[in-house]
């Protein structure tokens, strides 16, 4: 049975912002190891339309960035979606039945399945699919952007601290 992960990069005041801040190569490192060893990725519409860059080479990346691309290439991903009719190389969309869609993919497939978006990780979690929450809490502060949290939440243990390095923490958390 696979394990539904929902982590993403937050600033200290608790927002996600793809474009405020970027890794550091450390922490690009380890996501590059984390994504080649995830058994897949559950996207909301948004950002799966922010990470359909990697889809495509770009003459600037350097040799990480491209390893980052082949890594996600390469993994399947779910698309949910009501808007989109269609999805990239490597991806299927979902448009009906979310719940029944998401259970199935937990009992069929084995590994970490990584869920990308505020929006659809508070509907998954809403649903008790989220097996466990992941923050990267990087050192900045923006003031503004969407939050990691989308509404309220049910309590959550703190499973581990981990310091990725010099300005990120690691924040793993399972509901309690």
């Amino acid at each position: 049975m696979a394990k539904f992960v929902f982590g993403m990069n937050q600033s200290l005041d608790g927002y996600v912002d793809h474009m405020a801040f970027a890794p550091s190569r450390t922490v690009f490192r380890h996501f590059i190891e984390l994504v080649r060893n995830q058994a897949g990725s559950v996207y909301g519409r948004c950002l799966y339309e922010v990470m359909r860059y990697w889809d495509d080479d770009h003459p600037e990346w350097d040799a990480e960035k491209h390893e980052f691309a082949s890594a996600w290439r390469s993994q399947p991903k779910w698309v949910v979606s009501r808007s989109l009719t269609s999805v990239g190389p490597n991806a299927t969309l979902i448009q009906d039945d979310l719940e029944t869609a998401m259970r199935g993919l937990k009992a069929e497939r084995v590994g970490e399945i990584n869920v990308g978006g505020p929006n659809l990780a508070r509907t998954l979690g809403n649903l008790g699919l989220i097996d466990e929450y992941r923050i990267y809490l990087h050192s900045v502060v923006l003031g503004r952007g969407k939050p990691f949290f989308v509404g309220p939440r049910s309590p959550l243990r703190l499973l581990a601290s981990d310091l990725i390095d010099e300005s990120v923490i690691r924040l793993t958390y399972v509901p309690a």
